[in-house]
């Protein structure tokens, strides 16, 4: 299969991804074709909340930029809640971790609330999306288009603490993070899925200079 995943660290190139370089996390992962790119999927192994992930090994990430195309759809038999949620944890250590990621069926709802729920930042374990949108509605989530089992380009931009999602290839960030709830700390990258999630990853890459 080709290359799906590069990965440039600190910039140095590592190419190609494999799955032996990840650290799979209440999840099951393998090489596919989607949609006429290789890429990794992950899905479920069970429902276990915010601990469905895979690290990538070997990288320890504190201010910089994460690139990465995502597809995200429900999986089959998942609950009506189901949104497809996809996206990138990080700062990893100590069983915590940041999280941006977009729920896909949100994008083009008929509910506008609905669509205003599109991405989300969440801070795990202290601070999940419910705490968050009881606490300062509106503030940790925001709108952007896409649509379920479509590629979508994110890029998350960290510096200090504060995060920017820029999705779709847009010049503007669509969500801004002024306070991340672990700090100005270090940790490492996952590719991270939701609840009843099937998910695909690919073209990652993670540098310590913060394009936007």
């Amino acid at each position: 299969m080709s290359r799906f995943l590069v990965l440039v660290a600190f910039p140095a190139l590592l190419g190609a991804q494999r799955l032996d370089q990840l650290e799979l996390h209440g999840v099951e992962a393998a090489d596919v074709n989607y949609r006429d790119a290789a890429a990794i999927r992950l899905t479920e192994k069970s429902a276990n909340t915010a601990e469905a992930f895979a690290t990538v090994r070997g990288i320890e990430f504190h201010n910089g930029t994460t690139d990465v195309d995502v597809a995200g759809m429900p999986a089959k038999g998942a609950v009506e809640s189901a949104r497809g949620f996809i996206g990138i944890a990080f700062r990893m250590a100590n069983g915590s971790f940041e999280c941006i990621y977009v729920r896909p069926t949100n994008g083009r709802a008929s509910d506008q609330l609905r669509r205003n729920h599109t991405t989300q930042y969440v801070s795990f374990p202290d601070w999940p999306w419910e705490r968050l949108r009881q606490e300062s509605p509106g503030v940790y989530e925001s709108y952007t288009d896409m649509a379920p089992g479509e590629w979508i380009h994110l890029r998350i931009v960290v510096d200090g603490a504060e995060a920017s999602l820029y999705a779709g290839g847009a010049k503007q960030p669509c969500l801004l993070v002024h306070d991340l709830k672990r700090g100005d700390i270090s940790g490492g990258i996952a590719l991270w899925i939701g609840p009843g999630t099937e998910g695909y990853f690919r073209n990652l890459t993670v540098r310590n200079e913060t394009y936007k």
